[in-house]
Order: C-alpha cells, then structure tokens, then sequence
C-alpha cells in the first residue's frame, strides 16, 4: 500500500512538473512566437495566406503562387502562456539587426573575411563593395522564416548579394541632360563625355541611385522569405589596385575639364547678360531723346488747331525768347 501511495504521489508531481510547470512559457518585449501542434503551426482563423497581406503587393505575378504561405497566429509579448505536451513553441527577434554586407554567413573567411564583397561592373574590372545592410523578421510572415527556409539569414543575404552584383554588371550611368533648350549635337561632346564606358566612377556617381535600387529590388522580401530590409547603405567601391592610379589621374583631367568648362560658360553667361543690359540702356536712351519730339509735336499741332493766328503768335514768342539769350543775331538782309 505504501508503495502504491508513493508512486501515485511520484505520478502526481511528474504531471505537475511536466504539464503545468514546463507547460508555461513568456515571450519577450522583441520577441514572436508560434505554436505548433502535433508539428503543424497553428493557423489564423478563414485559412488565408500571404497572398491577402499588403506585403504580398511587390510580388510579380508569377511568383504569387510560389510564395503564397498560410498566415499563422502570431503570439504577442507577455505571458505566462501554457502549452500542452504535444503543442511546440518557435520564437523569433523581431529587432532590427545590421551586418556587414561583405559578411558570409556560412563561410567567415570568404571575401577577404567579410571586409568586402566583390562584384564585377560592366567593363570588366573586378571591384570591392563596402557597406551595411539592416534587415528584421516580418511580423506578418512567420511561416516562411520558420518553416519555408532551412538558413532564412543566409538565404535572405545571399539574394541581396546576387541582386547587387546583377545591378554592378549591368550598371550604365545617366545620360547628361542638355541645356533648356539646346539641341544634340554630334560634332559637339557633351561635357563628361570623356567618361563614357568608366563603370566605376559611374557607380561612385550614382551611389546613392544604387542604394534607392537595392530598396526597390528588396521591397518583395517579406512575401518571399519572411525578412525586411529596412536599408541597404553602400559606402565605398575600390577599383583594382593596378588600376586605382589610372582613374585618379582621369578623375583629375575630369575634374580640370569640367572646371575649364563651367568657367567658360560663366563668363559667356555674365557677356550675356552685359550685352542685355547695354541694349536695355540704349533703348532707355533712344526713348528719352524722342519723347521730348513727340511731345512738342502734340503741342504744336493743339496750338494749331486753336486758330489760324495762335501757331504764329506762339512761334513770334519764341523766337523773342530766344533773341533774348543770344548774344550775337545774324538776320539775312533784304535784297
């Protein structure tokens, strides 16, 4: 009887440890979670997908039945929460997390250790890529972080790295915008023309255009993998060594080219705008010695048509006035 006791008091206080006390679990204030039931995740109520969440929105339209993932109940922070014995939970960091783009998660020492990736451009010339990436799990898309990829990190970072290099290769600067006004011509290079084919000093150009692609390009990831990409920055591109002395000294004939040129039309711009302002003056002028014309005319045609005597008494008192100043009078003798 007393062994009976003891094991029922020995069965009773495993079941109490073992459903009630490691039934209990808290999520952190950064962290969500997901329950599992005999391995299957627990659904949101109406069976919908990713397919019915504004993240699905970048995904083209042959990729929408690829990733179209179950929504899962998403377990807020908090607790205690109580599990069964059957039922798993999986949390996840949903904090935002910066690396070094360079960085190989399943290989540290490739890239030169994760100090910088390498990329090829469109003329051939192997480059170094340094910068950063912030990425953090979607809320919204637990499912493909968890159980839609083995490696969710390294997949997500090794498509941000095939992307870049796609856009590297393929990468043409903007053609130069012409003056308001100004016609092409092909006798006549455009100022920078000089750089044409220079993939480098193209990218260190446009880096900033570089960094709004790799945003655009990355805005379908949370449909696709379960991850956010909050902002990709690349910070600096390094030409080859051997190369490196050859572009600083064309980036100095550039720099000397564009100079010369945005002196030269400075000055023809200020001849511009003297030669305006000398027409302008002219014209002042011109107008000020006719006005006195025009209004003596007016005059004398009013005095003319107020009587046949008026124009001639107006001219006799002029004339006197005018005997009035003159200190010599030359009058033409009567023959």
């Amino acid at each position: 009887m007393e062994v009976l006791i003891g094991a029922l008091i020995g069965f009773a206080a495993w079941f109490v440890l073992r459903f009630l006390v490691m039934g209990l679990y808290t999520v952190d204030q950064n962290e969500r979670a997901v329950k599992t039931s005999f391995g299957r995740a627990v659904r949101v109520p109406g069976g919908k997908t990713t397919l019915d969440d504004p993240i699905a929105e970048f995904l083209r339209s042959e990729e929408r039945p690829r990733y179209a993932y179950p929504q899962v109940r998403v377990v807020p922070p908090g607790g205690p929460y109580f599990k069964m014995p059957w039922e798993k939970i999986y949390k996840v960091s949903i904090a935002t997390m910066t690396m070094n783009m360079a960085v190989d998660l399943e290989d540290p020492s490739a890239n030169d250790a994760g100090s910088k990736l390498e990329a090829v451009t469109k003329d051939q010339l192997n480059t170094g890529l340094t910068g950063q990436i912030r990425y953090r799990v979607s809320e919204a898309n637990l499912y493909a972080f968890l159980f839609g990829i083995k490696k969710p990190f390294v997949h997500v970072l090794a498509y941000f790295v095939s992307v870049l290099r796609q856009r590297i290769a393929n990468f043409e600067a903007k053609p130069v915008a012409l003056p308001a006004g100004a016609v092409p011509d092909a006798a006549t290079p455009l100022a920078g023309g000089e750089m044409t084919g220079i993939s480098i000093n193209d990218l260190r150009k446009n880096l900033r255009d570089l960094n709004e692609y790799m945003d655009q390009e990355c805005r379908a990831t949370p449909a696709r993998y379960g991850v956010i990409f909050d902002a990709s920055l690349i910070t600096g591109i390094d030409p080859p060594p051997d190369v490196e002395s050859a572009l600083a000294a064309i980036n100095t004939a550039h720099n000397q080219v564009s100079s010369d040129i945005s002196l030269a039309q400075a000055a023809a711009d200020q001849r511009v705008v003297q030669s305006k302002r000398a027409v302008e003056i002219e014209t002042l002028r011109a107008q000020a010695e006719v006005e006195p014309v025009k209004s003596l005319a007016a005059e004398l045609s009013a005095l003319h048509k107020g009587g046949p005597n008026v124009l001639g008494a107006y001219m006799r008192n002029v004339r006197l006035a005018l005997f009035d100043k003159a200190q010599q009078i030359y009058l033409e003798a009567g023959k």
